[in-house]
């Protein structure tokens, strides 16, 4: 058995590759190899010669497929380490292929607009997209008769017979994270909330999904005239102009009293829209200064603070800087689209640096 031993081990270290290490196995502990054959043998034996061959005969096996695993992992580590020698590539070279990935707009002007408020001292928020009806409506001091929460307007989720649960829906804005910010962080407060919402609508300049951003500040000082600058400084550095006029006309919104339209002055010449010049108007977003019953909602008292909220879609803004004339291109997967109004995956936008290429 020594002399078995010896030969066998000293074949498998001498092995070059796993089909000669297969034959090695074959010879010696395969189903006519040599070992198994002196197993066989056993039975030809006294009990007593049993007693002292099997435990020999089975240490000598065990013995032999542990040395032929160990040489099948080293040829497998020695070939990896042939392959990642001969397959070696600087990952710092310019890359061969010149169809590059792109940001979509969205992203990126979802990135400007946080630069800007990031600037302006607002953190960024964020929430669930299904939200009670609590959050995204009575919060808001939207009523139950409000047609915003006609079935028509807003996606609710299913709910089976004699579930008494409160309904929820896919929220129609991103307000209900201003009370979610509210009451966990309190006031003073400073944030931004950009994220998807829903509604049910589809054309030209509506999708059932698309992106918004809005803005809540509450302190004990606040008004309509810090909320004026605000958005006069983030019109000028989004759309990249030197001076802006903007104007504010009187509406409504549950959430906000008073509540303003906010429109900028532009032109249309050529079809090109230009900020800050010229005889048109082009109305932005919704603002107002938050309503009590919702700083209420907040827990936060009405009677020591009062804030300003603005909201402002994402997407209609893009349209409005780079030129895209239909929002259902941002939601069709069109590669061809995305490579003429993509942005390089490095473009990352900053006040010093310049938001947009």
């Amino acid at each position: 058995m020594d002399d078995l031993r010896d030969k066998y081990i000293q074949a498998i270290a001498n092995a070059s590759d796993e089909a000669a290490l297969e034959e090695l196995r074959v010879q010696a502990v395969g189903k006519k190899g040599e070992v198994s054959l002196k197993m066989r043998e056993l039975g030809k034996m006294t009990p007593e010669e049993r007693q002292v061959a099997g435990p020999a005969l089975n240490a000598l096996k065990n013995e032999i497929n542990s040395a032929l695993a160990a040489k099948k992992e080293a040829l497998a580590d020695a070939a990896l380490d042939e392959r990642l020698r001969t397959e070696w590539l600087d990952v710092t070279l310019p890359s061969r292929n010149t169809r590059q990935g792109s940001i979509h707009p969205i992203s990126q002007v979802t990135e400007e607009v946080t630069a800007i408020f990031a600037d302006m001292g607002f953190s960024v928020a964020e929430g669930p997209q299904i939200e009670s009806d609590w959050y995204n409506f009575d919060a808001l001091n939207i009523p139950g008769h409000h047609p915003a929460r006609a079935e028509m307007d807003t996606f609710y989720t299913h709910r089976a017979a004699g579930d008494n649960r409160p309904p929820h829906v896919l929220r129609t804005h991103t307000s209900p994270v201003q009370i979610r910010s509210m009451q966990e962080h309190g006031a003073p407060i400073r944030i931004i909330a950009p994220g998807r919402v829903y509604r049910a609508d589809y054309d030209q300049t509506h999708t059932p999904m698309f992106h918004q951003v809005e803005g809540l500040a509450i302190d004990t000082d606040i008004s309509m005239a810090n909320l004026k600058w605000v958005l006069e400084e983030f019109v000028k550095s989004f759309f990249e102009v030197d001076n802006v006029e903007l104007r504010f006309r009187a509406s409504h919104f549950p959430f906000t009293e008073p509540s303003a339209e906010v429109d900028i002055r532009c032109s249309w010449e050529g079809g090109t829209l230009k900020v800050g010049e010229g005889d048109d108007w082009l109305e932005i977003l919704g603002s107002g200064m938050v309503h009590p019953k919702v700083l209420e909602a907040g827990n936060i008292d009405p009677s020591v603070y009062q804030g300003f909220a603005f909201g402002v879609g994402i997407d209609r803004i893009a349209m409005l800087k780079y030129g895209i004339p239909d929002l259902r291109a941002f939601f069709d997967s069109d590669l061809r689209w995305l490579r003429h109004y993509g942005f390089a995956a490095l473009d990352v936008p900053t006040l010093h640096g310049g938001l947009s290429r």
